[in-house]
């Protein structure tokens, strides 16, 4: 069986470069035209409530300027919803936020919060986009967002990637697990946060997973190697655990 695994850039530390001093430079648009032609699948974006990376005129640029499938990152906010169904990403990924946070650290709570991210989901589903979950590797988690009407959730792999050793292999065989949960359910699996070139290639390997999203360390590697560079290395280590799992990538 042909699997292929999809991999989303995401630009906000870009934004973040820019913002450290101000004025138009570096642009994050130009970084989502050089992912394309690097290979990258899609595009991801966090709109935060701060404003402390992507801005509301890169999210209008990105949507209108860009070819690749464009991932809005997104707070359950009114002022979040009210901005994605103007702009009509290709998807939504509903993500928790706090304005304290440096990133995202941890899943939603779809259980708790049910019925307030159900309206959004539907309304985000009826304009035409597709909407994920980004949540921790936990089945009751999965099962929730299942019954809450998404049709896809991304896989928190921060506390695989910040593990070492035996914890690292208890933590990947926890995402194999809720990989292998959530697809017997229905969903569609993506993983992503704290990917590396060093790490990525066991959870590349996770057969029911279809997509990553990578961008702080691609961001990162670009400083010294280049975002084509970075991009390509990424997308050959990827691509190489897929064939050695046992699939074979298509074009």
């Amino acid at each position: 069986m042909t699997r292929i695994l999809r991999l989303g850039v995401n630009i906000d530390h870009v934004a973040t470069i820019r913002n450290a001093r101000g004025g138009p430079d570096p642009d994050p648009v130009r970084a989502a035209r050089l992912a394309a032609q690097a290979g990258a699948d899609g595009i991801v974006a966090h709109l935060r409530e701060d404003r402390r990376h992507i801005s509301d005129s890169d999210m209008e640029r990105l949507a209108r300027d860009i070819d690749l499938p464009l991932n809005f990152e997104m707070a359950a906010t009114d002022e979040m919803l009210e901005i994605a169904l103007r702009h009509r990403p290709h998807a939504v990924c509903i993500v928790p936020e706090r304005r304290e946070e440096r990133t995202t650290e941890s899943g939603l709570n779809v259980i708790g919060g049910h019925n307030h991210l159900r309206r959004f989901i539907d309304e985000l589903t009826q304009a035409g986009i597709r909407v994920s979950l980004f949540v921790d590797p936990e089945a009751d988690q999965l099962d929730a967002a299942k019954q809450v009407g998404a049709p896809v959730v991304e896989l928190h792999t921060g506390a695989y990637c910040a593990a070492q050793g035996w914890r690292q292999s208890r933590e990947l065989d926890r995402l194999i697990a809720a990989a292998e949960h959530g697809a017997a359910a229905g969903l569609e699996i993506h993983a992503g946060h704290g990917l590396t070139f060093a790490n990525v290639a066991p959870v590349a390997a996770i057969r029911e997973v279809a997509e990553l999203n990578i961008g702080h360390f691609l961001i990162g590697e670009a400083i010294f190697s280049g975002l084509d560079s970075a991009i390509r290395r990424m997308r050959a280590i990827m691509d190489k655990a897929v064939a050695e799992s046992g699939n074979i990538r298509s074009a």
